[in-house]
């Protein structure tokens, strides 16, 4: 079972980092790295590639995730995963 606890921080630091590449990104990108191959990681890991500009990486990992959540911008696939998380 995914650790709920672990997804509702790198969204924390994702919310934090402003949508940017900073050290809460980062953090948030190494919590996702070593939870790979759960969903709600991999939505996660995809949204961090996203907000990087680098969209063929995020496509893989949404792809893996089985999620789209980056159609309406960051602040509504934040909200997706939030949802996603508290469905754990």
């Amino acid at each position: 079972m995914p650790d709920k606890t672990e997804a509702l921080r790198a969204l924390e630091l994702i919310r934090e980092s402003g949508f940017f590449h900073d050290a809460d990104w980062t953090m948030a990108h190494e919590i996702a790295q070593a939870h790979e191959g759960e969903p709600v990681f991999d939505a996660i890991h995809a949204m961090l590639h996203r907000l990087e500009g680098d969209t063929s990486n995020a496509a893989y990992w949404d792809r893996r995730a089985g999620t789209n959540f980056g159609r309406h911008g960051p602040d509504a696939e934040l909200k997706k995963l939030e949802e996603m998380v508290r469905g754990i």
